[in-house]
C-alpha cells in the first residue's frame, strides 16, 4: 500500500517533512470533512471541522469509524504511536487503508512527527500516553492554524469535543447458540463552545455487516449487556 510506504519513510529523521507531499488539494482543504450520518448528531458542526481536536476514549471501533468518511471522500489520514491497531479491522469499518498513513513507531521525535503530519494530512491520530502538557498545548495549536482534524485515542485537556462509549450490548447469540452480529454503542459527546451541550448517539459499531450503521431500536437478544460505568453527571 502507498500510504504504508510512506508511513515508514515519516518515522525516520529528517524525513517527516514528506508528509506535505500527501495534503490534499486546497479545494479539499477547505471543506468541512464528513462523518457517517450514523454519527453525525455528535458534531454540532455537521461534521468534522478543521483545526479541531477531538478526543476518542477506549473506542478503536470509533476512531476508525471516524476515518472512514473522510478517507472515503479522498481525504488522508495518519495514525501515530499506535502499533497494534489492524488495518483489517480499519478496512472493515469502511477506512480507505490506501489513504491511511501507519506511523507505529515514532520514537523520542514524536511531538515532531505529529507536528508535520498535521502540516500534509488532512486527520491525525495519535496516542497521547507519551506527550506531556505542554506538546498537547502546541500541537491543538498546530491542528488550528494548518487545518487539520487531531484526534486523540485518549483523554486531552482542552479538546474541543470529547466522546466516550458509555454503554455496549452485542447482539445475535440467543439461548446458547448463533454468532455475533452487531455491537450496539451508545456514544456520548461533551465539547466547548458549540459542543458544550451533552449529546448521544446510538450505533452499530460494528454492524452485522462489518461496517458502520444506525443503530435500530429494538436488538436481538444480546450477549450481554455491559454498561462501562463511564457515565458522567455532565454527560447525562
Amino acid at each position: 500500500m502507498p500510504a504504508l510506504g510512506a508511513a515508514s519513510s515519516l518515522a525516520t529523521p529528517g524525513a517527516v517533512g514528506v508528509a506535505s507531499d500527501l495534503a490534499s488539494s486546497p479545494d479539499d482543504r477547505a471543506r468541512m470533512l464528513p462523518v457517517h450520518p450514523a454519527l453525525v448528531d455528535l458534531f454540532p458542526w455537521g461534521g468534522l471541522r478543521r483545526g479541531v481536536t477531538v478526543a476518542v476514549r477506549d473506542s478503536t471501533s470509533l476512531l476508525f469509524a471516524l476515518l472512514a468518511s473522510p478517507t472515503d471522500t479522498g481525504s488522508w489520514a495518519a495514525l501515530v504511536g499506535m502499533p497494534d491497531l489492524g488495518l483489517r479491522a480499519a478496512a472493515e469499518l469502511g477506512v480507505a487503508v490506501e489513504r491511511l498513513a501507519v506511523v507505529r513507531h515514532p520514537g523520542a521525535n514524536l511531538p515532531s512527527v505529529v507536528a508535520a503530519l498535521l502540516d500534509g494530512m488532512d486527520l491525525v491520530a495519535v496516542d497521547p500516553a507519551r506527550l506531556t502538557d505542554s506538546h498537547l498545548r502546541r500541537l491543538s495549536a498546530r491542528a488550528r492554524h494548518r487545518g487539520a482534524v487531531l484526534i486523540s485515542t485518549g483523554p486531552w485537556p482542552g479538546a474541543d469535543l470529547d466522546l466516550t462509549p458509555v454503554r455496549t450490548r452485542w447482539a445475535g447469540l440467543g439461548d446458547g447458540h448463533g454468532f455475533l452480529e452487531a455491537r450496539e454503542t451508545v456514544v456520548a459527546a461533551r465539547g466547548r463552545g458549540a459542543a458544550a451541550r451533552p449529546t448521544r448517539v446510538e450505533a452499530y459499531l460494528p454492524s452485522a455487516g462489518g461496517a458502520v450503521a444506525p443503530c435500530r431500536r429494538h436488538l436481538p437478544v444480546p450477549l450481554f449487556d455491559s454498561d462501562w460505568r463511564r457515565e458522567r453527571a455532565e454527560v447525562s
